[in-house]
């Protein structure tokens, strides 16, 4: 019986440090290998400070790592399988989805993003000024 509380205990933990959609999104873009803060706050179009309280939130619970190169931070999956299992869980989400055809929509073109090499990020865009840490990305 213990067993079952203590993984069950982990498993919460984990998806609860994934319960942030910039957050699936730091990990889907370290699946293809390491990047560093300003490439993250580029692709997802928030700021630094914002890419770095996400990863030290997924630094504390050993979803992702770092490695000092001079100056430069570079973050990486602790654990590579991570990214994969988080596209797998699309089928989950597509499974309720009567309701919306354009979510339908959606997952399959995030699933065909996820699944190609990851871009460098257009650096003419600037990302857009920080929502509060709670809500909802737009």
């Amino acid at each position: 019986m213990a067993a079952r509380i203590v993984a069950t205990q982990e498993l919460a933990e984990l998806l609860s440090a994934l319960a942030h959609p910039h957050r699936v999104r730091i990990v889907e873009e370290l699946r293809a290998g390491e990047h560093d803060v300003n490439f993250l706050a580029e692709v997802l179009q928030v700021s630094h400070s914002r890419v770095s309280q996400h990863l030290a939130l997924l630094r504390s619970h050993h979803i992702v790592r770092d490695r000092r190169d001079g100056r430069h931070v570079f973050y990486a999956l602790s654990q590579p399988g991570l990214a994969p299992w988080l596209l797998e869980g699309l089928a989950f989400v597509e499974a309720d989805l009567a309701r919306s055809q354009d979510v339908r929509t959606a997952l399959e073109a995030a699933r065909t993003l996820w699944s190609e090499p990851t871009e460098a990020p257009d650096p003419s865009q600037a990302p857009p000024q920080d929502a509060p840490l709670g809500s909802k990305p737009t």
